[in-house]
């Protein structure tokens, strides 16, 4: 598959129009009319793409992106919605959506779209905080350019703090989307994050009371 999308989006027809169109170009591609739905399952699997529609039987659009934006950075959101005005498309870029596409569409214009979105994902497949630098496809973090050694853990650990620099984490959110619990032994995080500093990473901060943030400078 060239790359996955999920939509959110309560008109089946639609979805099922869309789901032809991208499957046609190798993109994996699953549905959802509701938000309960669509969030029980990008917290568990992110897509390349999302396609948000707006106006929904169960809450809006809008609140959505941005939650997936302060969530998981680095899902590209595409909002599909029958509120065409300029100040409409404004908003919702202004938002954090990474494109608008008015209602209705051409399914192959909107496929192009995704195929840009997935082009332009592929090409920023590394995240730089300060002077270090984080390849998500081969793994590979350098500091100062030097690479740095890290396992599987490490690596989950120090990707989740570039991907939300400079905000202050708790430990119950690091256990939670790191490691897949809420509650737990917090010292196999605190060994983490002191291995981490080992490495020369200093710029990993204790928020006392709290837990971590990784400052950007």
């Amino acid at each position: 598959m060239n790359g996955t999308v999920f939509a959110l989006e309560d008109d089946a027809s639609i979805s099922g129009l869309i789901k032809v169109a991208l499957q046609m170009n190798g993109i994996d591609f699953e549905a959802y009319s509701n938000i309960k739905d669509f969030y029980a399952a990008i917290d568990k699997r992110q897509p390349d793409v999302a396609l948000l529609d707006i106006m929904l039987p169960d809450g809006n659009g809008l609140d959505v992106l941005k939650n997936v934006k302060s969530r998981y950075p680095l899902v590209s959101c595409i909002m599909l919605s029958a509120l065409s005005k300029e100040e409409d498309k404004v908003n919702g870029l202004n938002l954090g959506a990474d494109d608008y596409v008015a209602k209705p569409f051409s399914v192959l214009e909107l496929a192009a779209r995704v195929n840009a979105a997935l082009r332009r994902k592929r090409k920023s497949d590394e995240v730089t905080v300060g002077g270090l630098t984080l390849n998500y496809d081969t793994m590979e973090v350098r500091l100062h350019g030097e690479r740095l050694d890290l396992n599987k853990k490490e690596f989950e650990l120090l990707k989740y703090f570039m991907q939300h620099p400079g905000k202050v984490l708790s430990r119950e959110t690091i256990l939670l989307e790191v490691w897949g619990y809420e509650q737990g032994e917090t010292r196999t995080l605190d060994n983490h994050i002191s291995r981490l500093r080992k490495m020369g990473i200093t710029n990993l901060e204790t928020v006392f009371g709290v837990g971590y943030k990784l400052s950007d400078n």
